[in-house]
């Protein structure tokens, strides 16, 4: 079947990524970006810290180790074509007593299942031979494990879908998406305004495919479809070093899965050393200021309204204290970090980026770390993506396209 005008919402790496596949794969029809803000990339795809994920943690065998892979194998040669950042720095997962070294060898056992390229274990010299300044007593490294800048991804895919003919709409807010038989009807909200609504672009689309990240579950519900699973926002805060003190650490530097209070260090494309995230419920879901000032009403009263919460906190009550603690008193996390840099500068630190994810989850309590789709007819909606959504991308993109597309042939 031809189609003639297709509509992508949502201008953050995946809904840009989604627009610029379907380009290539419906050349003959005119493609239209709606983003809401006045440039793309406002939220989680510009609130990160650029790790390119080798997919250590993927369950060996399962989609999100084949999106990882051929995610990564997609965005290095992007990258590399277009001359975009993209830095193989190599990761170290640092074990500090025995308990973690065990938790280590099984870490690297399903990643070698995973075929996560070249990953291997070092003793306590190999491991100083890769990061100078690190210490424990043996580490996992994945080589390939790579920084970048994904806001330039984005801005690179967008020209794209400029140059192939299609079109970006700014400051459009999408409020509900109706599919209709052999059409699909988006509307916009007016400006200042709760319930009237306009039509986009002429109104009507051969198909519709939404990436509405952090508004997933809201524009479903407005939608018709089912409002589960619910997005609940979680603040991501960094620690930023700059100078000489952020040479202490190379590449990237992480505590064995399942510790607490994870530590994570990563160098970024600008040169600069991020400590973090750690994490705490976020007050607002769009809102990246600290404090107060943050808070948002109907944000926080849809989780606080949401008995999926409620019922994932009751089983994790003592991780939430351990990140109630660290938000009261961030500077322990810094401290917590010399265990595996004793070098660190941690007074050269200062608050970096913040960033909100929207963690998927299910009314049973548990979280969603996989890509969700759902569909009607020629509405196909992208409900959740793997935490490392934006390394798997181009893969993700690849995959929604083939299944939207699958919906209407």
């Amino acid at each position: 079947m031809e189609l003639k005008r297709i509509a992508v919402v949502g201008g953050g790496i995946i809904g840009t990524a989604v627009a610029r596949e379907l380009t290539r794969k419906q050349p003959q029809a005119h493609i239209t970006l709606i983003e809401k803000e006045s440039l793309l990339a406002q939220h989680q795809s510009g609130h990160n810290s650029g790790v390119v994920h080798a997919g250590l943690d993927c369950e060996p065998g399962s989609s999100n180790a084949k999106l990882h892979r051929r995610g990564v194998e997609l965005l290095t040669a992007y990258t590399t074509q277009n001359g975009l950042p993209f830095n193989e720095c190599g990761k170290l997962v640092v074990a500090q007593d025995v308990d973690e070294l065990e938790r280590l060898e099984t870490l690297l056992e399903r990643a070698q299942a995973a075929d996560v390229p070249g990953v291997r274990m070092l003793d306590r010299t190999q491991m100083r031979e890769v990061e100078p300044g690190v210490r424990g007593i043996a580490a996992l490294h994945s080589p390939h494990t790579a920084i970048t800048d994904y806001s330039k991804i984005t801005d690179a895919f967008a020209r794209d879908v400029e140059a192939a003919g299609g079109r970006i709409m700014y400051d459009s807010e999408v409020k509900r998406v109706d599919a209709m038989g052999n059409e699909v009807r988006v509307r916009l909200a007016l400006p200042g305004a709760q319930d009237s609504t306009m039509t986009a672009d002429g109104g009507t689309y051969d198909l519709v495919i939404t990436c509405a990240g952090l508004q997933a579950d809201r524009l479903a519900d407005n939608s018709g479809q089912d409002p589960h699973p619910k997005v609940v926002p979680f603040t991501r805060d960094y620690f930023e070093i700059n100078g000489e003190s952020a040479q202490a650490v190379r590449g990237l530097i992480t505590a064995v899965p399942g510790t607490p209070n994870p530590v994570h260090l990563s160098t970024t494309t600008r040169g600069a050393l991020l400590v973090g995230p750690y994490a705490s419920l976020s007050l607002g879901r769009e809102d990246y200021s600290r404090g107060l000032s943050g808070f948002k009403l109907d944000d926080v009263a849809s989780t606080l309204g949401f008995g999926g919460f409620w019922k994932y906190a009751s089983k994790n009550i003592q991780s939430a204290a351990r990140e109630a603690r660290t938000a009261v008193s961030p500077s322990s996390y810094l401290e917590s970090a010399r265990k595996y840099v004793p070098d660190l500068n941690v007074s050269a630190a200062r608050p970096g980026p913040r960033g909100v994810h929207a963690q998927a989850m299910n009314s049973d309590g548990s979280l969603v770390d996989d890509l969700v789709l759902s569909a009607r007819g020629r509405l196909t909606q992208v409900r959740s993506v793997p935490a490392a959504g934006a390394t798997c991308s181009m893969a993700i993109a690849e995959h929604v396209v083939d299944q939207a597309l699958a919906q209407v042939s």
